[in-house]
């Protein structure tokens, strides 16, 4: 099982969690007695419905379920039964996270929680890795999945950190490369896409989780890679990226795996192009520069309208551009923007804090570096939408 830890050191204006001490004598007493008078009858909890007993439990934190498997075959087999899956995911909510991905971090990933202002610590237990993996990158998230690369080995890790499940994939083909990778949650496992551009004709490669196979495609021309960091955006059954300039969106249909352009016609003076989607609401957002000859004067949101045009929803403030702007030095390459719980996340590869604007409030904010990182590390930061689940199957 992995950890979420509270952090001892919290930026100001961030609340940590209450500490509650049970070690008070009176109270421990109080209890003791009171257990001793009102003990359970067997004869009165056998006869409870099954129907109730399930209702019971299906309000109980994933911790206690998960120690509960290994008290009888009854409660391991009803966790993971498919109608409590769905009572207990009705009825319980786990808090999402944004994580936080370094290369001088193993094992270990700062969580921050938008909600409450907080940061965690996620232990990834080491038995989760295969014994050969010697370097772990952390390429893609998809509701409570995460997936790493492991470059030595040619294959990838699909982890459900809080199931303790995983699962080796090996690479399609040597040597090792993959570009715009992109792990998509499915009703029934999980979809990894992914371009290479090595071969004489650059070719897309899907991974289903169904059967365990790859399937080749013909990829897209001209090729789309503008940033390594960026991962497609999925709407409406499709992957949508943007092309570099002149600038256009393409999507690849995850059925039949076919390529098509999205006709829309894009906003003026744009000096670079994101793309971010809410797959639940089918709804696909522009996050752009608007400038000349590659300098961006401001930065704004779109939303695609339901007649295919994009409808201006926001503008970066002044004061927040400026900073933007002198973070990743014009050189747009390092941008890359996801989606999080109603949220649009604008980040740079080599800058430890995040531009975030939040839809219910129609504002802009900026993510505090995060105080488990030493001052001096300047380059490698990777944020990725993390909510866990346990019954997302790696």
């Amino acid at each position: 099982m992995f950890h979420l830890k509270s952090l001892q050191t919290t930026p100001s204006g961030l609340k940590s969690d209450p500490k509650i001490k049970s070690s008070q004598p009176m109270i421990v007493n109080a209890l003791k007695s009171q257990t001793r008078s009102t003990k359970m009858d067997p004869k009165i909890w056998s006869k409870l419905p099954q129907e109730l007993l399930e209702h019971v439990l299906c309000f109980l934190p994933l911790k206690t379920l998960l120690n509960l498997r290994s008290t009888c075959k009854n409660f391991n087999s009803l966790v993971f039964s498919a109608p409590f899956v769905s009572k207990h995911s009705s009825a319980s909510h786990l808090s999402s996270f944004l994580l936080l991905s370094h290369p001088r971090f193993y094992c270990h990933f700062p969580l921050y929680d938008i909600t409450i202002g907080s940061w965690r610590n996620l232990t990834v237990p080491v038995s989760l890795f295969p014994s050969f993996a010697s370097q772990l990158n952390l390429i893609s998230s998809s509701n409570g999945l995460v997936c790493f690369s492991l470059s030595n080995s040619s294959s990838f890790l699909v982890c459900n950190v809080l199931a303790k499940s995983s699962r080796v994939i090996q690479h399609p083909f040597f040597p090792f490369s993959s570009e715009l990778l992109t792990l998509v949650s499915t009703p029934k496992g999980y979809k990894i896409f992914m371009l290479c551009s090595k071969f004489p004709s650059n070719y897309a490669f899907l991974y289903d989780s169904k059967d365990h196979s790859w399937r080749r495609y013909d990829g897209f021309q001209p090729l789309l890679i503008d940033t390594f960091h960026q991962e497609g955006a999925l709407y409406n059954g499709s992957l949508c990226f943007s092309t570099p300039e002149p600038f256009s969106i393409v999507c690849f249909n995850l059925e039949n795996g076919e390529w098509g352009n999205l006709n829309t016609e894009m906003p003026r003076e744009l000096t670079f192009v994101r793309l971010v989607s809410d797959a639940v609401k089918g709804k696909l957002y522009l996050v752009g520069g608007i400038g000349r000859n590659g300098i961006s004067r401001s930065v704004s949101l779109w939303e695609l309208g339901k007649g295919g045009n994009w409808e201006e929803l926001e503008r970066l403030p002044d004061l927040m551009c400026r900073k933007f702007v002198s973070v990743c030095y014009h050189k747009y390459e390092q941008v890359y923007c996801f989606w999080h719980q109603g949220t649009i996340c604008v980040c740079c590869h080599t800058w430890p804090e995040i531009l975030y604007y939040k839809l219910s409030r129609r504002s802009w904010h900026w993510l505090p570096k995060c105080p488990l990182m030493p001052d001096n590390w300047t380059c490698g930061f990777r944020w990725f939408s993390f909510a866990p689940q346990l019954y997302a199957l790696a």
